[in-house]
């Protein structure tokens, strides 16, 4: 499961009491000072495409997306500004790594 996965890459983890669009909280180890909610629900198959489905009504501060070698982690404010201010329903991983600013976290062996 991508949280089991995730959440060796935190300290400080704290979970929501209640479903506020996160899924586990935490400062990235070696990376930030900055205690983050972060939602990192695994990408599904919708409509023939892999996807990840987010509400701009979610408190989480980034979402983060598993790729085989890297952890990419995405401001969520800045992407809904850019989802409103462009319009769309459907937004492309290529096109906001192209468009946003991304943390690629290359996923490491030993991250203590």
């Amino acid at each position: 499961m991508i949280l089991e996965r995730f959440k060796n890459y935190l300290i400080n983890i704290e979970y929501p009491i209640k479903n506020k669009g996160w899924n586990i909280a935490g400062i990235l180890k070696k990376r930030s000072n900055e205690h983050l909610k972060y939602d990192v629900r695994s990408m599904k198959e919708i409509n023939e495409m892999i996807a990840k489905q987010m509400s701009t009504a979610s408190e989480a501060d980034k979402l983060v997306f598993e790729t085989t070698t890297y952890w990419l982690i995405i401001d969520n404010k800045e992407l809904k500004n850019y989802v409103v201010k462009n319009k769309l329903k459907i937004v492309y991983l290529d096109t906001i790594l192209k468009e946003l600013d991304t943390w690629a976290i290359e996923k490491e062996v030993d991250i203590n």
